[in-house]
């Protein structure tokens, strides 16, 4: 199905281009979100004649978005949750949650602007992507921890703390591998 896009699309393509995408996507995102048009030759003539307006609300857009972003550039947010001994949390971080978290910090922030990569699963310091207008992004840094103590400590070692043995821990750990394994060469 070919689209005209209304505004850039990551990994799509730009405002004005007209683009070939599966219907399900066209369908079900593209145009519910109003971010595309049908490629007919009525629409590429609405959208010729309402280029400039369209053009200059999406520069109006990026240069509020871009403000947001200079405020919030390497903002860092603690999230506490509960977790395992090994550091692994008993459900996930998401979008929302840090979205929540953002939005405590003092800017708003809505789920559908959080781009997690990948999942939050464990304890430590993770980066996520803010993504305020489709040609503005931001990272920031989120803080997994099991109490705002700990936290401190993760963010001062830059990584995580819980679930790390000690030196001495480790040397043990070797040791009883290493009698195991001559008990059973015997």
């Amino acid at each position: 199905m070919e689209v005209i896009l209304l505004e850039r699309v990551e990994k799509l393509g730009r405002m004005g281009e007209v683009v070939t995408v599966k219907p399900g996507f066209a369908r079900n995102y593209l145009l519910p979100q109003k971010k595309a048009l049908r490629a007919s030759k009525d629409n590429l003539a609405f959208f010729e004649s309402q280029k400039a307006k369209l053009e200059a609300q999406n520069a109006e857009r990026k240069v509020e978005a871009e403000k947001v972003a200079s405020k919030i550039n390497d903002l860092s947010v603690i999230i506490i949750r509960q977790s395992a001994e090994t550091g692994i949390l008993y459900g996930s971080v998401s979008a929302r949650d840090v979205a929540e978290a953002v939005t405590a910090a003092g800017t708003a922030v809505e789920r559908s602007q959080v781009a997690i990569d990948t999942p939050i699963k464990t304890l430590g310091l993770f980066k996520v992507r803010l993504v305020l207008h489709p040609e503005v992004s931001v990272s920031i840094t989120v803080n997994v921890a099991r109490t705002t103590e700990e936290a401190g400590l993760q963010a001062a070692r830059g990584g995580m703390v819980a679930g790390r043995r000690d030196d001495e821990d480790e040397e043990e750990v070797v040791e009883a591998a290493d009698e195991a394994t001559e008990e059973t060469e015997a």
